[in-house]
């Protein structure tokens, strides 16, 4: 009985009960999937949620209705060429989270419903699991530190003193004049660690400049300077 409902379904005609029994496990799975993507991932929009829940009926439907019919397959390959996805490529996790939804579809045209559910189960486990041990997080990343100095302030020693007693790796990017040569605005490349006081930092570097403008980017640097 276990091994009737891992295999693949050999008939060659579709039937409506086929088709509508394929439809809604790829419905039933697209929504595992899409409900799996909103839970682990913390920035989303609806309309991917939504192509998650579509499109592995959409595969499915294709399956079913190329069978084992070649010319079938040829014809729907020269329509779909037509199209062009003008989407410029995300995030490395939701492309694969499209291949997730596509292969449970295609596990779903070719009647292997049960691989189609154990895949889909399995996968969605792995995600949540992965979230919550924060596989590959860093604990520390690179940010852009952007100080505001006055003209008789060294700027190449000028904070040397507290990058080392708070332990922070740190590099010097740029360096230019602003208020007609009066001031100098720094830009360093600082590893913080995620236990860091950021507050106690700041206010030490503002207590060393004068109180002048301090900037600290909370995103990773994405470009270098």
């Amino acid at each position: 009985m276990i091994e009737s409902l891992f295999a693949a379904s050999t008939a060659t005609e579709l039937t409506l009960t086929d088709a509508l029994l394929t439809i809604f496990i790829s419905i039933v799975l697209g929504t595992m999937i899409s409900v799996t993507y909103m839970k682990t991932q913390t920035g989303y929009t609806q309309n991917f949620a939504l192509t998650l829940i579509v499109l592995p009926i959409i595969v499915a439907i294709i399956i079913l209705l190329i069978g084992s019919n070649i010319a079938r397959a040829f014809s729907l390959a020269g329509a779909f060429s037509i199209i062009r996805f003008r989407s410029a490529p995300g995030d490395p996790k939701d492309i694969a989270f499209v291949l997730f939804t596509m292969a449970a579809g295609l596990a779903c045209g070719v009647g292997s419903f049960a691989y189609a559910v154990l895949f889909t189960v399995v996968m969605c486990v792995l995600m949540f699991v992965l979230k919550a041990v924060k596989f590959g997080a860093k604990k520390s990343s690179q940010k852009l530190l952007k100080v505001t100095i006055p003209e008789d302030l060294g700027y190449e020693e000028a904070f040397e003193e507290l990058f080392h007693m708070f332990d922070i790796p740190y590099e010097l990017r740029k360096v230019r004049t602003t208020e007609l040569g009066s001031l100098y605005e720094l830009v360093y490349a600082v590893t913080i660690d995620h236990l860091m006081n950021q507050k106690e930092f700041l206010d030490a570097v503002r207590s060393r400049n004068g109180n002048l403008d301090v900037t600290l980017t909370m995103a990773p640097i994405v470009s270098d300077y």
